[in-house]
C-alpha cells in the first residue's frame, strides 16, 4: 500500500468511525433529540453522493467507508424518527 493509499485508508477509518458513538449512544439513550434531522439528511445525501462516486471510480477505499457511514447514519436516523 503507498502513502497516498494509505493516506485515503486512514482518513476514510477515522470519518467512519466517528459515528459510532453518536449512534451507541443514541441508540443506548433511546434519545436522539440534540441530533439535527436536516443535518442527518443533508449529511445522507452527502455521502451517498460519494458512495456513488466511489463506484463510478472504482475506488473501493471510497465505496467501503462511504457504504458504512451510509448504514450508521440510516440508522441514527431511523432513531431520530422513532425515538423523537
Amino acid at each position: 500500500m503507498n502513502f497516498i493509499n494509505l493516506l485515503g485508508f486512514s482518513a476514510a477509518c477515522l470519518t467512519t468511525i466517528a459515528f459510532l458513538p453518536q449512534m451507541l449512544r443514541t441508540w443506548k439513550t433511546r434519545s436522539a433529540k440534540d441530533v439535527s434531522l436536516s443535518m442527518l439528511i443533508t449529511f445522507l445525501s452527502g455521502i451517498f453522493l460519494w458512495f456513488l462516486y466511489g463506484i463510478l471510480r472504482q475506488d473501493i477505499i471510497i465505496v467501503i467507508a462511504n457504504l458504512v457511514t451510509l448504514i450508521l447514519n440510516f440508522a441514527i436516523l431511523g432513531m431520530k424518527l422513532k425515538y423523537k
